[in-house]
Order: C-alpha cells, then structure tokens, then sequence
C-alpha cells in the first residue's frame, strides 16, 4: 500500500518576495548555462560538463552582483 501526503505552504509577503527572486535567478542561470552549451555544441560538436558551468558561477556572481544578494549558494550549485 502506498501513501501520499500533500502539503500546502502560505508564505508570508517578504517570503514570496524572496522566493520570487531565488526561482528568477536559478532560471537566468539554467537558461544561461543552456544557452552556452548550446552554442558550443554548434560550434564544436561538443557538449559541456556539469563541472565546467558550475565553475562559471564564481565569475557571474561578480558580474552579476544581484545574483548573491538575496539568494541561498545552495539554489544555483544544482
């Protein structure tokens, strides 16, 4: 027999605010790293390493300084 439990959350206002902002900076970055695994998949026939785009995130987090504001590392090493 199996068992299923469903949870329902109701975050406060400052809670969805930061929500909203770690899920927008996790999708730049996923849509990032796709991009650019794409781009090199066309122009060399080759794919990225998971490691590779990972190692990235230190340099982004500097030119992108929105990226460690309010957001958990935890979010964008996945």
């Amino acid at each position: 027999m199996f068992k299923a439990y469903k949870y329902r959350i109701y975050p406060t206002h400052e809670q969805q605010a930061a929500l909203a902002k770690s899920f927008g900076c996790c999708r730049w970055y996923w849509n990032y790293g796709l991009n650019l695994c794409q781009e090199t998949y066309q122009a060399t026939g080759k794919g990225l390493s998971r490691s590779y785009i990972q190692g990235l995130l230190p340099n982004l987090k500097k030119e992108h300084p929105w990226l460690k504001e309010d957001v958990y590392s935890q979010c964008l090493q996945v």
